[in-house]
């Protein structure tokens, strides 16, 4: 595992050379707040880290419901019973098994490792706007229907979850990159993704940080470079407005 760190924010890699898989610590004044819980045999590694930065963790955050993001999650919550758990609500059906789409929502299958298997439940249930400390919630569907990102509003650093990924290139969920092409593979609606990347670019992010790459600082210029591509990708699977009218 390898842990680097930006102002409040450290992010914990885990096979950072071959399939990077992360999570994050956002430092308050009193406790340390974990986005993510990577693979199931990441707990303990998590654990110690929070020893080395000398802090408690007082929150988990989930940014959505694959297995990559919620491996340890039954591990951490047995150690830390006390820790509440947050999850979107939406992404909340997908841990009970229920993979069935609201009429409203496109009717395209969800993807990707569900994790079903997980006895953990969340004690919160986010909603898009709603705060967790330092971090305001934003509800960034296409991934998964309920993806979640949270921005620092101190520092104006966002972790983006799976809503764009770093890793062989940046680029919105649902476009392929042709280096590291798994979170394309596993996204449920290019369409919403697409809108979410957008919706994400407009809060101006100093930093953005994924589920699978490395840091990237200043990145606006790079994010509004990916849209460009998805929306053009887009357009050519969808020539009457590639996605535009997704809302």
């Amino acid at each position: 595992m390898k842990m680097i760190k930006h102002q409040f924010l450290y992010q914990l890699s885990f096979l950072p050379r071959i399939f990077p898989v992360n999570c994050y610590f956002v430092e308050e004044q009193d406790s340390l707040t974990l986005i993510d819980c990577a693979l199931p045999y990441s707990a303990k590694a998590i654990m110690q880290a929070a020893e080395t930065i000398g802090k408690p963790i007082g929150t988990i955050v989930l940014t959505h419901a694959h297995e990559d993001h919620v491996g340890s999650l039954d591990a951490l919550k047995q150690a830390l019973p006390q820790v509440p758990v947050y999850l979107s609500a939406r992404d909340s059906r997908l841990l009970e098994g229920d993979l069935s789409l609201d009429t409203n929502e496109p009717q395209t299958p969800i993807r990707g490792s569900v994790a079903t298997k997980l006895s953990t439940r969340p004690d919160v249930r986010l909603q898009d706007g709603d705060r967790i400390g330092s971090l305001l919630a934003i509800a960034a569907p296409g991934h998964t229907p309920g993806s979640m990102a949270f921005l620092d509003t101190r520092t104006q650093a966002l972790v983006a979850g799976d809503a764009l990924q770093i890793r062989g290139g940046v680029a919105v969920a649902g476009q392929l990159a042709p280096w590291f092409p798994f979170p394309a593979m596993a996204t449920w609606n290019a369409e919403k993704a697409l809108y979410s990347a957008r919706k994400l670019a407009a809060l101006g992010p100093s930093l953005l940080a994924v589920g699978h790459g490395s840091f990237l600082t200043n990145p606006g210029p790079v994010m509004n470079k990916a849209i460009r591509k998805a929306e053009i990708q887009l357009a050519k699977h969808h020539p009457e407005g590639g996605g535009n009218h997704v809302t």
